[in-house]
């Protein structure tokens, strides 16, 4: 079994809703188990040649454990975004579900449909606040340098909020003493 790390993010309708059943349909992946779910936070859009909209995201993190391969899996998160409502012809624009394979064990990947790690992923403040609460130690595989380390050295300055109150969570594995990561500039 390998693990892998799943970003998730809505920043349209129901946005609490749209993860939750992402969140839900990772779970019921075959040959697969849903080990954790970090805290949602709330994101400022980060316009980085995308169009994203003027509304927030709702973002957080899904590890798993799998023997799903990469290419496959990424496959089946592109299937779950659509199944949700995901706008295949404006994948830049607002959107009701993002998916991410953002990381798959130590596992290097620079294909035309796939590069593992994310190759975005150390310049995001939205994607490392919640990898770094569910696994601040982890080494980022091309860098060889922590999540942790990674989120202490970022320079972006984008907004990344705890959401309070968390929703209920079904799963009963998103982390309950876990340090709170930095997460950055507030408003």
């Amino acid at each position: 079994m390998a693990t892998a790390f799943i970003g998730f993010g809505s920043n349209m309708g129901n946005r609490i809703d749209f993860c939750d059943r992402a969140v839900t349909l990772l779970s019921l992946l075959p040959h697969s188990r849903l080990d954790a779910v970090s805290s949602l936070y709330e994101t400022e859009p980060v316009n980085d040649g995308a169009a994203p909209g003027p509304a927030w995201f709702l973002n957080g993190v899904a590890q798993i454990e799998t023997n799903i391969a990469p290419a496959s899996l990424l496959e089946i998160c592109g299937e779950i975004e659509r199944s949700l409502g995901r706008d295949s012809e404006n994948r830049k624009g607002p959107r009701t579900l993002d998916l991410d394979l953002l990381l798959y064990d130590v596992v290097i990947l620079n294909e035309p449909a796939l590069t593992i790690p994310h190759p975005r992923l150390h310049q995001r403040r939205f994607v490392l606040v919640p990898l770094v609460e569910l696994d601040p130690d982890r080494r980022h595989p091309v860098l060889a340098q922590s999540l942790r380390d990674l989120l202490a050295q970022l320079v972006d300055s984008s907004v990344v909020r705890l959401l309070e109150p968390q929703p209920h969570s079904r799963y009963g594995s998103r982390p309950a003493c876990s340090p709170s990561p930095i997460a950055g500039p507030s408003s």
